[in-house]
């Protein structure tokens, strides 16, 4: 087989080789005979398409992709000799724009080349690049290809390479600090070999030189010495009259400012020779930073809220924000005059990061705008004659100085430094060897590499939410995330109470990423642009309340926007990403989400004329009203909060305590959760938990078992607990005086045998009835059922405080599910159920007939006895039962469901053909604005229905026994 597949490569070479390479003649033919070659009857029968459309990411029209061959492969052909690099963007966007199904990869070709990117893991440079000669023998990279794809084997995987180089630097470090080398002294150290070991790849130190100085110090001369005398001249701008250092230039005075020579042991000195041995050519510094900060300092790095961000994300807000606006300009340009201007204002461009962690968003803004400098001198130099070009086009004149950013690690500050230092020398060199390696006379000149630039005065440690901002034209970032009470957790009360003085009016329980969103906006210049990552908690209840609301009723536009993903990094969680303009944003607006919870999940792509601040592609709803009917009576309740894990108790020894004492009875209840309501099966409570509310501790004591297991396993730790609550408000009132504190822990501790939250409206309300309606609190299903009373809710239940067959078709309905989901705050992909959002604005019909009544009563009757039937007879959980509406074909659920569906729907009054979300929308608003004495009807039985009893069954999901 192995030497079929070699001779059918060097068929594919001598075809290749004989055709003229015109790209709209012989693309086609070319790609048919591609898949040829790798075993295919040809590019249709392998399922592939050709001349597909491609809307354009920017601008109107449309463009047509070579070939595309779902979910694998995207071919973009150029003419022979065409330089790749120059279609890289377009062949980005085009992979950006084919979803659902994106292609893995991605093929540039030109007849002679493959340049071959996976965008998922690396961006700035091809995974491999081969020539068409080289097919019979490296065709390994092209493994995809086969009709069963092999793992493709890739000469320039920049990450796995990265990764290697990071961990061994960490090590170093890591060997330093165990030695009670200052930490301080020992990053500034290490940061300096980083600059060394890159240097000597990018030739900014002689080559070999720094890996030869350490060769040296391994066999035994002092690394004190030797390292140490390197670094002083790197801080030179003297040059060394002789020596060995005499060839070494001037740096810069930032980072070897200060130089402090450590003295290594030999050991050490051969972790730093292995680290210098890595390909530092090949070193990603956009990601190199996070993984070695990652690598020597894991949790202190998630106290801080930060998290490692692939470059496809980064690109996420630097594309939209920066080069898709920059893009139109220089394809508008078509004068001299025109041209000038755009290389003059690129110079005067800045750009800011407020959370710039290690300088991967600032690292590749540079990189992007200096390629957009090069597609501005590359124009000048194709429309525009020699003796212009001449007195234009002297150098590429992009700084890093243009570049700011915050952070409040001083280590990352510095990491950042060095990262965006080595940008430059980085950059130069890809462009130097995509663009002009095979020119004898290049357009124009580069700016010299070294010193490199001193940004001590552009990347501050400081925090950015008071700090004063540079005035900068974008604004990008993946600010930290912390949620209300981590902030207490990890910056203390006195933090959060500068904070919340700082943005009034921004929700107390907003995320902490919320106040860069809304003080970006603040800053950003008209016509400026932001792009931020954050959690997707931003487009939901408060989050979004405090900032993107505050963004769009700001002037500002939403361009871009992905509505939520699933972290490409090492975080475990679910982002949003948005991109916006301060000012009008013409044109249509691209709104991404990922369909599903997996980094591997398919993706779609819905084009509006507006995004809404819940990036929702759907009738926007977030200016629904609150209505007062269904807040009081109150008839939704968030299930109790134990607290403590001492509270809770297994099946076997309730059933121990209850046999002891037949009293214990009254005190322990089977309590079940959201998850064990959907994933039980067979259907058997297996956690109870001692609730002895409404009782004081004269009471709770007539209860010995129970009380003593309390006693020993909950006081304690509520003891320690308001401990710590008492310091942490000492240190916000040392801070502040008039500063708000927490007393919850306090307010545990005085009925520390008690339920930290135990819910007495609403256990009250149950004492008096025999069932209720629950649903799991965050789920990614629609699935609400009746619970007998002796079960008692856990906080991860939403409790809806009716009996009736009515209420609970309402509830389980499509209609509701809609609001749900469209209102309601998420955890990772999954949906929470917020009263204060979702029940309290969810309008309920206003006048069904007894017929529609009835229809809905049944329906949902019928619905529960078919899930009930089923689950018995094929020994599942319910959250197995309604996966299985996932697949295709019949289903009686699913029948069952629709039912119901149009039984509520009727009574509603509403059409089946307009949207639900709109129609429920204007009944929302009509509810809102009728007069105080007009009669609404509440959430529950209406009005129409005589005999409560005729709409009230028996059946409950579970059974609250011991």
């Amino acid at each position: 087989m192995s030497a079929e597949i070699t001779e059918r490569m060097r068929r594919m070479v001598e075809y290749g080789q004989a055709l003229d390479g015109y790209e709209k003649g012989e693309a086609q033919v070319f790609c048919d005979r591609l898949f040829q070659a790798f075993g295919h009857e040809g590019y249709k029968e392998a399922g592939a398409t050709l001349e597909l459309q491609v809307k354009r990411r920017r601008g109107r029209g449309t463009k047509f992709a070579d070939l595309v061959w779902r979910p694998r492969l995207l071919i973009e052909m150029k003419s022979r000799g065409e330089k790749l690099q120059k279609h890289y963007r377009q062949a980005f966007e085009y992979w950006v724009e084919l979803v659902p199904d994106r292609p893995r990869y991605v093929v540039l070709c030109n007849f002679d080349e493959f340049w071959i990117y996976d965008f998922n893991t690396q961006l700035d440079s091809p995974m491999d690049r081969l020539s068409l000669e080289e097919l019979p023998d490296r065709h390994a990279a092209l493994n995809f290809l086969f009709p069963k794809p092999e793992r493709p084997l890739f000469g320039n995987d920049k990450v796995t390479v990265t990764r290697e180089a990071a961990d061994k630097v960490a090590q170093v470090f890591n060997a330093l600090v165990a030695r009670d080398e200052p930490r301080e002294r020992a990053q500034r150290f290490i940061l300096q070999c980083v600059v060394a070991m890159f240097g000597e790849d990018f030739d900014l130190l002689p080559r070999n030189f720094f890996t030869q100085l350490l060769t040296d110090c391994v066999e035994g001369e002092n690394a004190y010495d030797l390292v140490g005398g390197l670094f002083r001249q790197m801080a030179s701008p003297r040059p060394g009259r002789g020596g060995r250092f005499k060839d070494v230039k001037y740096f810069n005075g930032g980072l070897f400012e200060v130089v402090e020579p450590v003295e290594l042991g030999r050991e050490e000195c051969q972790l730093l020779l292995d680290a210098a041995s890595e390909q530092w050519s090949r070193v990603a510094p956009p990601i190199f930073g996070t993984l070695f900060q990652g690598s020597m300092d894991q949790a202190r790095r998630h106290a801080l809220g930060a998290h490692f961000t692939h470059e496809v994300d980064i690109q996420k807000t630097v594309s939209p924000s920066i080069v898709a606006p920059w893009s139109e300009r220089i394809d508008a340009a078509s004068t001299l005059r025109d041209l000038e201007k755009l290389s003059r204002d690129i110079l005067e461009f800045r750009v800011l990061d407020p959370a710039c962690g290690s300088g991967n968003f600032l690292y590749v803004a540079y990189r992007e705008l200096v390629n957009l400098e090069m597609e501005i001198l590359n124009k000048i130099h194709e429309k525009f004659g020699a003796r212009t070009r001449r007195a234009m086009l002297a150098q590429s004149l992009i700084r890093t100085t243009q570049f700011y950013g915050f952070d409040s690690d001083p280590f990352a500050v510095e990491l950042a430094k060095v990262t965006l230092m080595l940008g430059k020398r980085i950059a130069v060199a890809e462009n130097w060897e995509a663009r002009f390696s095979d020119q004898q006379e290049v357009p124009f000149e580069f700016e010299e590499p070294l010193p490199l630039d001193n940004l001590d005065k552009n990347i501050i440690c400081d925090d950015a939410v008071f700090c004063d901002w540079p005035k900068a034209d974008a604004i990008i970032g993946n600010p930290p995330y912390q949620s209300k009470n981590k902030m207490q957790r990890e910056f203390g009360r006195a933090y959060v109470n500068r904070v919340r003085r700082e943005f009034p009016d921004v929700p107390g329980l907003a995320d902490y990423c919320v106040y860069w969103f809304r003080r970006a906006h603040d800053e950003l210049p008209q016509g400026g642009r932001a792009g931020l990552v954050g959690t997707n908690t931003i487009r939901q209840t408060n989050s979004r309340k405090g900032g993107l609301d505050y963004i769009v009723s700001n002037g500002g536009t939403i361009t871009e926007a992905v509505s939520t993903q699933a972290w490409s990094g090492d975080a475990d969680v679910s982002v949003s990403i948005v991109n916006w303009c301060k000012g009008k944003a013409e044109g249509t607006k691209k709104l991404f989400r990922q369909l599903g919870d997996s980094k591997d999940s398919p993706w779609e792509m819905v084009e509006l004329d507006t995004i809404s601040a819940a990036l929702s592609g759907r009738f926007d709803v977030t200016q629904a009203k609150a209505l007062p009917c269904n807040k009081r009576p109150k008839s939704t309740h968030q299930g109790q909060t134990h607290g403590h894990d001492g509270f809770l108790v297994s099946k076997e020894e309730a059933r121990a305590m209850i046999a002891a004492d037949s009293k214990n009875a009254e005190v322990i209840f089977p309590f079940l959760n959201g998850e064990e309501l959907i994933g039980l099966a067979p259907r058997v409570i297996e956690r109870w938990a001692i609730d002895f509310h409404p009782r004081d501790i004269f009471g709770a004591r007539q209860f010995a078992e129970p009380f003593r297991r309390l006693e020993e396993k909950v006081l304690p730790d509520r003891q320690a607990a308001a401990a710590r609550e008492e310091e942490r408000n000492r240190e916000a009132l040392e801070d502040d005086p008039e500063a708000s504190v927490n007393h919850h822990h306090a307010n545990f501790l005085r009925r520390w045998w008690m339920f930290s939250y135990p819910r007495e409206q609403l256990m009250g309300q149950l004492a008096g009835m025999n069932r209720y309606i629950a649903c799991a609190r965050v789920t990614k299903r629609p699935i609400f059922v009746f619970l007998p009373t002796t079960i008692h809710p856990n906080d991860l239940l939403q409790v809806f405080t009716f009996e009736d067959d009515y209420s609970f078709g309402v509830l389980q309905s499509h209609t509701h599910w809609t609001w749900f989901t469209e209102r309601c705050s998420t955890l990772t992909e999954r949906f929470r159920y917020t009263s204060t959002t979702v029940y309290d604005s969810f309008p309920w019909p206003q006048d069904p007939t007894i017929k529609q009544a009835v229809a809905v009563r049944e329906a949902a009757r019928d619905l529960r006895k078919l899930r009930s039937g089923l689950l018995s007879e094929w020994k599942m959980s319910l959250r197995a039962l309604y996966r299985t509406l996932e697949h295709p074909g019949e289903n009686p659920l699913k029948v069952a469901h629709e039912k119901l569906d149009r039984a509520v729907l009727s009574a509603f009054g509403f059409s089946a053909q307009k949207d639900v979300l709109e129609q429920l929308f204007e009944l929302n608003a009509k509810i809102s604005v009728r007069a105080p004495g007009e009669s609404i009807p509440e959430p529950g039985l209406p009005p129409c229905v005589g005999d409560r009893d005729d709409f009230v069954s028996s059946d409950f999901l579970l059974k609250g026994e011991v």
